[in-house]
């Protein structure tokens, strides 16, 4: 016997059960039609022959939905939500008999849709009917498995995609849509006592749930918020290459959603993060323009499918962002101007990289420029004069230009066509640069670090990043070279903060972690220099630190193509030479900068030409026998 929904609002102008199929197709219709939601409109860019199909498939997840958060009893709506599984199992025995399933079974016979999807949203709704709470990150994103993701992969059996990859493509962005969601409605949920917000992420900003129950919004909450949403955005980065994986058709509808996605972090971030007492939203007029440049895109991408276009054939991420730059509107004059302007910001900036970059086939090295020149500018946005709040508008301005870029929107800067199309070619993930970007934005924050792990995290984003990225245009074949890249990532800024301990101080930031500090007897002041024993006796401590991810690192030289090893040589043997330097010096990193000379630096980049260099002499050779200043060193392992 079926339960009495009758008051839901869902139920009204429902047909009876076991009705024709045309009763309850007129049903679907009117119910996906007539019911506001953000992007609505979408579903108007399908192809018609779709039209039913996604109204049916709407239909079933708007009731599943309303089951479970229109009823105020969680009694009631498991038992709501049982019996409408129960007509599920019916649909797929041959005997549907709620209008939504005589509806849908149209639908699952013609795109031959398995159950799993369907059920998989049940287990959700009823999650949310006794959970009211995650503790950890990973919990949050296996209840976003069952939530959100079942409704991707429904759209895509619904136009003939069943492969991994694609799905793994649509996990990616469905999940960063319902994040996106949690932390617009916070205020919201709270309403209804629930939060989602990890409770491991809330305690990593020093938050309890009692904090966000009392609606207590400070800088702790910003910095919580920051997080979450840095998260959200590497999610949406992740899955952007589906939508050129897809047919015309459907590319609007997936890069509505996605650009939908990163507008409501967008409001979040102009709200300045306050999630906690307002809800910030995306007007009419901004959902328009959203319509508008995904519509264009199709525009220009209008034409014959691509071979093997509605197969469900797998494609990889790599072939994605190739079809990415397939429909990049800008010319080959325009990338190669674009290339132009990396190469002057670069060339400008008379790093320790640039040179190497002449080690490099010329292909290689314009895409280094162009990697170099987008980083650059991020780190500019950061350093530019003007406050906090500025700044952070600065970087969160880059975030939408790197969406845009992997979306083949590159007029947003003159350097972004060089960049989308090394992204492309190269098949650079865009989360590293998502990374990156909150790196900065730790710069802004976080004038210090109480522990090492909390410093390697920067190191990662703001050095590992850059290593990563770096190693796709190299080109690599072992699965364990981005570990490796990013751990010589991480020695190369270790060595620049030993350097630079007096200018960081100076500019109020403090990178070695506050607990070494303590252990060693060395206050925050005493970084302005000159250097006591006891300082000296920290800074070895961290050169020891620095050495090991230095060796741990160094192998990635003979794990790249062999074209690209002379360039990533001399990286490699210049950053390490500065940290020998250094400890050549006695630690005196305050009486004068320490750098290499021009005569040093030719005679790597004459080395590494010639080929006078081994895997085995990465490095420059470290003088262990070193005389150490002041008593011996305690015993502390360099983690």
């Amino acid at each position: 016997m079926a339960p009495n929904y009758a008051d839901l609002e869902v139920a009204r102008g429902l047909p009876p059960d076991s009705c024709s199929v045309a009763d309850a197709e007129r049903y679907t219709r009117r119910l996906a039609t007539g019911h506001y939601e953000n992007f609505n409109v979408v579903s108007w860019l399908l192809p018609k022959r779709l039209h039913q199909h996604f109204y049916n498939l709407y239909a079933y997840c708007r009731w599943a939905d309303d089951l479970g958060d229109e009823v105020s009893d969680p009694k009631r709506a498991l038992e709501l939500l049982n019996w409408w599984e129960e007509q599920l199992h019916a649909c797929y025995a041959g005997k549907p008999a709620h209008p939504v399933l005589v509806a849908l079974a149209g639908t699952i016979r013609a795109c031959d849709i398995p159950m799993e999807p369907f059920a998989d949203l049940l287990v959700a709704f009823r999650q949310d009917q006794v959970v009211k709470r995650y503790e950890t990150w990973d919990a949050m994103i296996g209840y976003c498995r069952y939530s959100a993701n079942p409704v991707g992969r429904l759209v895509l059996y619904l136009c003939g995609y069943r492969d991994e990859e694609r799905q793994r493509l649509s996990d990616a962005i469905c999940t960063a849509l319902q994040l996106a969601n949690f932390w617009q409605d916070v205020s919201r949920d709270l309403k209804i006592g629930r939060i989602y917000i990890p409770l491991d992420a809330l305690r990593g900003h020093g938050l309890e749930f009692a904090d966000i129950e009392a609606q207590q919004f400070n800088e702790k909450y910003v910095s919580l918020m920051r997080d979450l949403v840095a998260r959200t955005r590497r999610l949406f980065a992740e899955g952007l290459p589906l939508a050129a994986s897809v047919s015309a058709d459907l590319r609007v509808d997936i890069e509505m959603f996605s650009r939908g996605g990163i507008a409501v972090l967008d409001a979040i971030e102009r709200a300045g993060y306050n999630t906690l007492q307002q809800r910030p939203s995306i007007g009419k007029a901004k959902q328009a323009m959203l319509f508008g440049r995904a519509l264009i895109g199709r525009m220009r991408t209008a034409g014959p499918p691509r071979d093997g276009e509605n197969d469900g054939a797998n494609t990889s991420a790599a072939g994605t962002n190739q079809n990415m730059a397939a429909h990049n509107a800008a010319t080959p004059e325009a990338i190669s101007a674009s290339y132009d302007e990396c190469k002057r910001v670069a060339r400008e900036s008379s790093s320790n990289f640039y040179y190497a970059f002449y080690m490099l086939p010329e292909p290689k090295r314009r895409a280094l420029c162009a990697l170099y020149a987008y980083m650059r500018l991020v780190d500019d946005a950061a350093d530019e004069p003007g406050d906090v709040a500025s700044k952070q508008r600065g970087l969160s301005r880059w975030r939408g230009l790197t969406d845009a870029a992997y979306a083949a929107e590159t007029s947003g800067h003159p350097i972004l066509s060089a960049f989308a199309d090394t992204c492309s070619r190269y098949s650079i993930p865009a989360r590293y640069f998502h990374d990156l970007i909150s790196g900065a934005e730790m710069d802004l924050t976080e004038p210090s670090y109480a522990t090492f792990d909390r410093l390697r995290e920067y190191c990662y984003r703001v050095a590992g990043t850059v290593g990563l990225t770096c190693i796709h245009v190299f080109g690599f074949r072992d699965p364990r070279a981005p570990d490796v890249a990013e751990r010589l990532g991480i020695a190369f800024q270790l060595t620049n903060i030993l350097r630079d301990l007096r200018a960081d101080y100076e500019m109020g930031r403090v990178y070695l972690p506050q607990e070494d500090l303590e252990n060693f007897g060395v206050r925050a002041a005493d970084l302005a220099g000159p250097a006591s024993p006891k300082l000296i006796e920290l800074m070895e401590f961290q050169a020891d630190r620095a050495w090991k991810f230095y060796e741990e690192g160094a192998e990635i030289v003979g794990m790249v193509e062999r074209d690209s090893r002379g360039a990533l040589f001399v990286l490699a043997r210049t950053y390490s030479s500065l940290l020998a330097a250094i400890e050549a010096r006695g630690f005196d990193v305050f009486s004068s900068r320490v750098r290499l000379s021009t005569a040093e630096k030719f005679g790597i980049i004459v080395r590494a030409q010639l080929g006078a260099w081994s895997e085995a002499n990465v490095l420059e050779k470290r003088d262990r026998d070193r005389r150490r200043t002041g008593r011996t060193i305690r015993s502390r392992r360099a983690g």
